[in-house]
């Protein structure tokens, strides 16, 4: 099946009605962030990037395609170690230490000046530990439903997703089961995520690009709790946008970073899943417009 990784957007604006007189000015940049290890980006726009998206465990940056559309802004969409067009990590894929690190190296490189870091689940807990490593470098925070109380009972239904079959036999066998996974979501986005976030082989068959990291990981969720100490020690103001559909984020999680950030603000989305990306990014680029660049408003 043809794919041309830059040549879906008029699709995304077709789906959500936006002015469309050509393809962004989008493309591909490697970053190397060890000996033979490069980190995978695209970079929105021609001016330095004014935000950093990172995305969830699973996913890739082009799951920020229409949010990236709707902000109009030059930006950087980061493929997480062990993700879309990223190597692995050296210590896996859900290793936030390594990740943080990654990035630290990823947004010095290409977005030193960002205005914030926004992260979605595993990109979320990432950015967190981003922050830690390297605050000059983030000077505000957006956790996409996400928060280091995450755990494997609350995510379960992720986990079913991704530790599904290793390959498919055709596209549609591929799209049947994501269709399944995914009700909130329309079918035409959920193939246009099929195309960037999986490959075919030469026999016909499709795997998902992450899955070729997952020999030596485990299936189930680590312990993040430990992250919450690295939240107390923030200094930057923090959003976090949580998703009311379905989520991972329980209201003991909010009362628990509420705490610890007293200042933090909370933004619920109606009708989104945990991928408020794809469910309402409508929604979700005017909260990140409100809160990283209020004097646009």
């Amino acid at each position: 099946m043809p794919y041309d990784e830059f040549g879906l957007f008029s699709e995304n604006a077709a789906e959500y009605g936006l002015p469309y007189t050509g393809p962004p000015a989008v493309r591909r940049v490697d970053v190397e962030v060890g000996p033979g290890r490069k980190v995978s980006s695209l970079v929105w726009g021609t001016s330095p990037p004014e935000l950093v998206l990172v995305h969830g465990g699973a996913q890739n940056a082009h799951t920020w395609d229409t949010v990236a559309m709707m902000l109009d802004r030059p930006l950087v969409a980061i493929d997480l170690p062990g993700h879309g067009h990223s190597d692995g990590g050296p210590d896996g894929s859900l290793s936030l230490e390594s990740n943080g690190a990654d990035l630290a190296q990823v947004v010095a490189a290409l977005a030193p000046d960002a205005a914030g870091v926004v992260g979605m689940s595993l990109g979320g807990l990432s950015s967190i530990a981003l922050a830690a490593h390297a605050p000059e470098l983030v000077r505000a925070l957006v956790l996409v439903d996400v928060t280091p109380g995450v755990n494997a009972e609350k995510s379960a239904p992720i986990h079913a997703f991704v530790n599904g079959p290793e390959s498919f036999a055709n596209f549609d066998e591929l799209l049947a089961r994501t269709i399944e996974h995914n009700p909130t979501r329309s079918v035409s986005s959920l193939r246009r995520g099929i195309l960037h976030n999986a490959v075919q082989r030469e026999d016909g068959s499709w795997v998902w690009r992450y899955a070729r990291f997952r020999a030596g990981e485990s299936g189930t969720a680590p312990d993040f709790e430990k992250w919450w100490d690295a939240v107390s020690g923030l200094t930057m103001p923090i959003l976090l946008v949580r998703a009311l559909a379905w989520y991972v984020v329980g209201d003991e999680d909010v009362a628990e970073l509420l705490r610890r950030q007293p200042s933090t603000r909370v933004i619920g989305v109606e009708g989104a899943g945990h991928s408020i990306q794809g469910d309402r990014p409508r929604e979700l680029a005017a909260i990140l417009s409100d809160f990283l660049f209020p004097e646009a408003g």
